[in-house]
Formats: C-alpha cells, structure tokens, sequence
C-alpha cells in the first residue's frame, strides 16, 4: 500500500485529489496538509511513501518544504503539483529533490500513474516541463558537462550502463530487464549512483547523466 500525503493551502484541491487518490487500489492518503511547515511536522508523524506538494503556501513554500522533507530520516518522495508552469519552479523543485513534476492540469489517470512510479523509485515530469529540461540540456555550458562528466567516471562501466536506462526513463523493472539483473541488483546499483554522483534522487541523476552527453552513447 502506497501511503500519500497532500500538501496545499487550498482546501478543495486537497479534497479532490484525497478522492482521486484514496479511490484507486494501492493507494491511501493518510495525511493532508495545508502548507510545507505543517507537512513536515506530518511527515515525521505518519509513515509517508509520497508526498503531492504545492509551490506557493503559507509560512514554509513547497521549494523549501521539499528541501526539509527530503531531509528526514526517512523522506518521501516527492511530486511537485501547481498550477504554475515556470521554469524556476520546475528546476528549483528538482534541485530540492522533487522527484516528479506536474500541473494541476494534468489528466486524474496521468496523477494516479505518477504516484506509482515514484513510489516504486522511478521519475513523472510534465511534458512541458520534460522539454524544459532537455532544452536546458542542449544549452549546457562546456564547463557543466566536463564536471559532469567527471562525476560520471566515479561509476563502474555497469553503473554507467544502469544510469544510462535511468536517464532515458526506464523503472527499476525495465532496467533489469534490459540488463539481465535481478530487480534488487539494480535497486543496490541506483543506491551507489546516487552516492557516487552526490544526488538526491533519479531526477538529479538523469539531468547528471544527459549534461555529460552519456545518453548520446547508447
């Protein structure tokens, strides 16, 4: 069972998508909150697998709300939910360790499907937003790539080969597939990635990953 928690300051977003949520099997909302102060405080009272955070609230914004949730113990992953399509929020979210990125305008299906692929480990971005961040990539400084490239020659050639199938997308199933590994092999791959590369999450990995041009490999 996926455990969910809702953070918006406004009163019926957090009704609806509690109704969305709590009717599909697997998952159950167990906390609402009404801005990123009072969803830290829940998240360090509820077990918590995912958490949908707003940007703009009261008294602690989503930004900093996910920079604090990602900072427990034992942090959820994150999808950032707002009605706001702007390129701060979508890179300030990652770099706080968002781990999907949608619109309140994105289909109820498209929101159901991003809680499961976060809460399995993988990633959901908006298409807007997915654009952004490959734009962003094409524009990358010569002295961006060469510091993420090496970061990248920290990794064995199979951790490479694992971050390379991240980077394009693939779940933690489709890897293991595509490698031939048991599923908890790769999950033991993307926990050392993340060390290596010193990132929060897959997202951060991706991003790592398509600076150093190690996507226009394969």
């Amino acid at each position: 069972m996926i455990r969910a928690m809702i953070v918006d300051d406004d009163a019926l977003v957090r009704l609806g998508l509690a109704d969305l949520l709590d009717g599909e099997d697997g998952i159950e909302v167990t906390a609402q909150a009404s801005d990123g102060l009072h969803a830290v405080e829940l998240a360090r009272a509820h077990h918590v697998d995912v958490a949908l955070v707003d940007v703009r609230m009261p008294r602690l914004d989503g930004i900093a709300a996910i920079a604090h949730l990602r900072a427990l113990p034992h942090p959820p992953k994150v999808i950032t939910l707002t009605t706001f399509d702007l390129d701060e929020y979508v890179y300030n979210a990652l770099a706080a360790g968002a781990d999907g990125f949608l619109l309140k305008d994105t289909r109820p299906a498209e929101i159901i499907r991003a809680v499961h692929l976060v809460a399995a480990g993988s990633a959901m971005l908006h298409p807007a937003a997915a654009r952004r961040l490959i734009d962003r990539y094409h524009a990358t400084s010569r002295p961006q790539a060469a510091a993420a490239r090496r970061s990248i020659d920290r990794l064995t050639p199979r951790e490479r080969e694992v971050l390379t199938l991240l980077a394009r997308g693939d779940t933690n199933a489709d890897v293991a597939a595509g490698l031939g590994m048991r599923e908890s092999t790769v999950k033991a791959h993307v926990s050392r990635i993340l060390t290596a590369l010193e990132v929060a999450n897959r997202v951060q990995a991706a991003l790592l990953a398509r600076d150093a041009g190690l996507t226009d490999r394969r």
